[in-house]
């Protein structure tokens, strides 16, 4: 098949290339698919996006007109789609819905981390010659308290690591784990989790029912000096409450691998630019923030399961083979 591969970076080349061999015509492209770049379609029948590219009902409608009848997703989420609109023009959208939880996984345990023994200071400090440790001071994460929202395939493996660091465990979600039950993860409502945990973390999907699932009145009912972990979706958070929190005092740690608005900032080097947006540059200025940007997923091994993963998607669609379907 003819696909063009839109927001492609130089590893998403050398990993796609390399597990498509000759298959597949493979067309890359850096800019993001949306209304103003999907013309770029024309001629293929499939394109290949990622979680920062909008496609949405105008986008759908395009591709169906140029002969694209495929939308193959190289992530797992999938709010980036209109799958109505996919349905109504007939078009097939896939995805990745497993790459690497342990990437995800762990990089949600470094965030937690260095926040709590305040490795990015402490690391700027010993550059600048200042060996002092006033204001370093952290906590011993054994025995304490961890909400986990969401228990999927992320979620389970953060349960999994957490309980070899001896922390309680509560968690959230309307479909129960059974290996995490196993570990001795306690299943609560989501305002005794936000209520009894001192580390709160986000492993769910974003949906139209959980968005600002962290809000003003969520904040208010949590302990004070909370850690807040997001390494799912911007979205899940309003980011306008969490100031407020950070500013209160109400959340004394926040580490963030994802933001609501990131498509305009994220993945591009903007180190010679001004900044726009003066939320997430406000998020910037608190020194007991970490944010990455979108980075969890980052490792050798979820890359080269997402680059298989996708091309096997393409084949098996070109082949009329069975295919797991978002639409279509």
């Amino acid at each position: 098949m003819n696909v063009a591969i839109f927001s492609a970076k130089k590893y998403d080349r050398d990993f796609l290339d390399a597990a498509n061999g000759s298959l597949h015509k493979l067309r890359f492209f850096e800019p993001h698919l949306n209304e103003e770049t999907v013309s770029l379609a024309a001629g293929f029948e499939a394109v290949c996006v990622f979680v920062n590219d909008q496609v949405n009902a105008a986008v759908i409608a395009t591709l169906e007109s140029l002969g694209v009848r495929l939308i193959a997703l190289r992530c797992a989420g999938h709010n980036n789609v209109d799958l109505s609109a996919a349905k109504k023009h007939g078009v097939t959208v896939v995805r990745v819905p497993a790459y690497s939880p342990y990437a995800v996984a762990e990089h949600t345990i470094a965030l937690m981390l260095a926040l709590n023994r305040r490795l990015h200071r402490a690391y700027n400090r010993v550059r600048e010659g200042n060996f002092a440790l006033d204001g370093l001071v952290g906590f011993d994460m054994h025995g304490k308290t961890v909400g986990i929202i969401g228990t999927g395939k992320i979620g389970s493996v953060v349960a999994q690591i957490l309980t070899g660091f001896g922390c309680p465990i509560l968690a959230f979600d309307p479909f129960p784990n059974a290996t995490c039950r196993s570990l001795g993860v306690r299943y609560v409502e989501l305002n005794e989790l936000l209520a009894q945990s001192e580390i709160i973390s986000l492993h769910c999907p974003l949906t139209p029912e959980n968005k600002y699932i962290i809000s003003d009145a969520a904040i208010a009912g949590m302990k004070n000096g909370v850690m807040l972990i997001n390494t799912s979706r911007g979205a899940l958070l309003d980011t306008v409450a969490i100031i407020d929190g950070l500013k209160s005092g109400k959340i004394g740690y926040l580490g963030l691998d994802v933001y609501e608005e990131e498509e305009e900032i994220f993945f591009e080097d903007r180190s010679g630019l001004i900044l726009s947006d003066d939320v997430f540059a406000r998020l910037l200025t608190f020194p007991n923030v970490i944010i990455t940007g979108h980075q969890a997923f980052f490792t050798r091994e979820a890359l080269l399961n997402i680059a298989a993963t996708t091309i096997d998607n393409i084949t098996k669609f070109e082949n009329n083979q069975p295919l797991e379907k978002l639409a279509g």
